[in-house]
């Protein structure tokens, strides 16, 4: 009877990616279980986080992440058994001959591989926007909508997926058509020139970002002249941080979710806010306001009134420039470059790795490609399935990484003398995001890229971290 130990090295390698992909889908199902289970039975406010949260938001939290959770669940089954029927039923090899059909209309054969390889890209990327969109939908319509974030209509959202299609394609496929070219004449230590090479698109990615490439979805404005500015700038001198300008992004349009972070490189910083960041600038708090409207003057004056918000969103002056202030931590103690030198190296070592492999015929016969080996088909099959064990270990100790970190800045904008400040943000943007507070250990350690509230809450408190 034959067993797999007697299958030829190509079926080896097609199952060995099978099994471990499956393998890692259960390990996170698991972990999602186990969150689900803390969310399930934490029914009531903790002790510890009495003066932090109150009754409401925490049942809103709980209940938001819950279905959060339960949506993850079903979307990645759905997900990771699309991925498998496409192995199996050779999916990858079957559209690279659409791709070559393609590519013939146009009198190109197959010794234009680049253009029938940029031709494969296009219609799997259109296959991954048309399957996922559903998905992504629901996400937005149904559960973003049901617990308050979604501030978008259907129309502006597919205008939306179809503008960053077309963005993503005008990006990838220049890149990708210099990479494979790159690739084919680069000779025995091409491996370098291509790492050179995508080092240099990231790095222009990043410069060109936020002042070309965000702007195309999100409204820029300069942050107007005042005392919130005139902080930040003197905040940012007082560390030598080389900032040209600030902004605030029109994030209110899409969600009430808020965020900030800074870009650039060398002597031209500049720092993003979003407007749901600030109570100031939060359209959300204007639209939630009810209007001062005597009772008498209306016919019915419970329905006229404009039905107030829950609470005030986003953080005052003092709790932004305390969030500023872990950020710009972050740039201070090197945490950025340190970020950009791993990635750069795991690059490096996993381009040298694929030039050390893609001679290897057995891992395209394992795919179903028993008469060609094509470039791109060999990224794929390297990049995403025989490194994915080495891809998983990674990303924990990135996780692990990120949360030291994190630590780090947060104690640095405490040194900066906003410990109360940055407690009482962290705190106000946990409700805003409705975050909720308690986590299973194994898949907080596993998941979590930033330390749960309570952490950071008790080392700004005092407890020293290194």
């Amino acid at each position: 009877m034959e067993t797999i130990l007697d299958l030829p090295i190509e079926n080896k390698i097609f199952y060995a990616v099978l099994v471990f992909s499956w393998t890692v889908y259960l390990w996170e199902a698991y972990l999602a279980y186990r969150q689900r289970r803390t969310y399930r039975s934490t029914m009531h406010v903790p002790q510890e986080l009495g003066k932090i949260m109150d009754t409401d938001t925490f049942e809103k939290s709980r209940l938001y992440q819950l279905d959060k959770s339960n949506f993850s669940f079903w979307s990645g089954l759905y997900s990771e058994t699309e991925g498998t029927l496409i192995l199996l039923l050779g999916g990858i090899p079957f559209l690279w001959k659409v791709a070559g059909t393609v590519t013939a209309r146009f009198g190109l054969g197959p010794d234009y591989e680049i253009f029938q390889s940029l031709s494969f890209l296009m219609l799997a990327t259109l296959f991954s926007a048309f399957t996922g969109l559903p998905w992504s939908i629901y996400n937005t319509f149904v559960i973003e909508e049901k617990h308050g974030f979604n501030q978008q209509t259907l129309g502006f959202f597919l205008k939306d997926a179809v503008k960053k299609f077309i963005v993503t394609q005008c990006i990838l496929l220049p890149v990708t058509s210099l990479l494979l070219y790159i690739i084919k004449i680069g000779g025995d230590f091409f491996f370098i020139y291509a790492w050179l090479f995508t080092l240099g698109v990231s790095l222009v990615l990043v410069t060109i970002y936020a002042d070309y490439i965000a702007p195309l979805f999100d409204k820029f404005t300069p942050l107007p002249e005042g005392e919130l500015k005139e902080e930040i700038e003197s905040m940012s001198k007082s560390i030598n941080f080389p900032l040209t300008k600030v902004y605030v992004v029109e994030g209110s349009k899409r969600s009430s979710h808020s965020n900030a972070y800074f870009y650039g490189f060398f002597k031209n910083k500049r720092i993003v806010l979003f407007d749901t960041l600030m109570e100031d600038y939060s359209p959300l708090n204007k639209d939630g306001e009810p209007e001062n409207v005597p009772a008498e003057e209306t016919d019915t004056p419970t329905e006229a009134k404009a039905k107030p918000k829950n609470k005030k969103q986003g953080c005052n002056n003092p709790e932004v420039l305390a969030v500023l202030g872990h950020e710009l931590g972050h740039w201070k103690l090197g945490h950025t470059v340190k970020n950009i030198v791993i990635s750069q190296m795991n690059s490096f070592l996993c381009f040298f790795l694929f030039a050390v492999l893609i001679g290897q015929k057995e891992l395209f016969i394992a795919f179903g490609f028993y008469d060609s080996q094509p470039t791109l088909i060999g990224l794929m099959i390297i990049f995403q399935f025989i490194f994915s064990p080495y891809n998983e270990v990674l990303s924990f100790c990135l996780t692990v990484l990120s949360r030291r970190f994190e630590f780090q800045a947060d104690a640095f904008a405490r040194g900066m003398g906003r410990a109360s400040e940055l407690y009482s943000a962290l705190i106000k943007l946990n409700k805003d995001n409705l975050g909720f507070p308690v986590a299973d250990w194994l898949f907080s350690m596993w998941h979590y890229s930033h330390p749960p509230l309570l952490e950071r809450l008790r080392a700004l408190g005092g407890t020293k971290q290194d």
